[in-house]
């Protein structure tokens, strides 16, 4: 199984219950896991997940295409996409 960091409280769990909360999570949401923590009550167990950072690469639309780096570009398509007004969205 992968190397998942596991913080379980309220008790044990057995290996094979770990494999099986990494497979869940990793079928649940397609990705990569960071870490899971895990609440034990009585028969009940509280999990949640915490999902690995997944790269992202900025998209451009200029002029019909979309396009990730300007490296292909012309002097005059290069101008044009430094002289465009840029909008910041704050989080």
């Amino acid at each position: 199984m992968e190397n998942v960091f596991i913080q379980i409280t309220g008790g044990e769990i057995s290996n094979e219950e770990r494999d099986a909360y990494i497979r869940r999570g990793q079928e649940k949401y397609g990705r990569a896991l960071k870490k899971i923590d895990v609440k034990l009550d009585g028969d009940y167990a509280d999990i949640h997940y915490h999902l690995a950072e997944v790269p992202f690469d900025r998209i451009r639309r200029i002029t019909g295409y979309l396009v990730g780096t300007l490296d292909r570009f012309n002097n005059a398509k290069r101008n044009e996409e430094r002289d465009r007004v840029k909008h910041t969205m704050e989080i």
